[in-house]
């Protein structure tokens, strides 16, 4: 059950049309509507999770519930992601709580630096981020956005050297490309797509919207 398996692989299983792979693992978003219905419903999460002995992170919020998980013993999702994610949606449908599958996503903060070591104790610092791995930053409370740092072979003067990555649900990926554009931005390249398209705003700042798909 701990043995890892791809995006592509969580995907293929039945019983998870409610959940999404985006960086760090699977995600649903649950609407509730009400801050009680919330809290029945991360009951009911909480007695899986405890009978599954794994855990996934939970946010209530009056509209609704968002739940990620991934197994951190293989740092990726594995089949004990894909049972308790079922099990999940099962109660969320005895419950009457309808999934989003459009809504989650994950936003994270990319630096570019010539030299990570120089440059991160900074982040971590002023932050007061924990590592994960050599060259990502993560909020121990599990509030802020990651900040991964990319590595370059020299400065870009000319250029923004911080980006914004968006992961999106691989279904939800060109409309909201085709959204940013519409609001005024540049696709820069779809060279890479559908890993990820790079777009940039009216000023050149850019950003990534990304998917699992078409990756290692």
């Amino acid at each position: 059950m701990t043995e890892q398996i791809t995006p592509w692989q969580f995907h293929e299983f039945d019983g998870l049309d409610d959940w999404r792979v985006l960086f760090g693992g699977a995600c649903a978003y649950f609407r509730t509507d009400s801050f009680e219905t919330g809290v029945a419903l991360i009951a009911a999460i909480g007695t899986l999770a405890e009978a599954a002995n794994h855990h996934p992170d939970v946010d209530l919020r009056y509209a609704g519930v968002t739940v990620r998980m991934m197994t951190h013993e293989v740092d990726g999702l594995s089949g004990r992601d894909v049972e308790l994610a079922r099990q999940i949606s099962m109660v969320a449908k005895e419950l009457d709580i309808p999934a989003e599958p459009a809504t989650p996503q994950a936003v994270r903060v990319s630096i570019d630096a010539v030299s990570i070591p120089e440059v991160m104790p900074f982040w971590r610092a002023v932050l007061g981020y924990e590592d994960l791995g050599d060259e990502e930053l993560v909020d121990p409370r599990g509030r802020g956005p990651s900040i991964w740092f990319q590595r370059i072979s020299e400065p870009r003067e000319q250029r923004n050297r911080v980006h914004i990555d968006i992961s999106v649900p691989h279904d939800q990926a060109e409309a909201r490309v085709a959204a940013a554009v519409e609001a005024g931005g540049e696709l820069v390249t779809d060279e890479h797509a559908p890993a990820r398209w790079v777009l940039a705003d009216a000023e050149g700042t850019e950003a990534c919207v990304a998917t699992w798909m078409g990756r290692d």
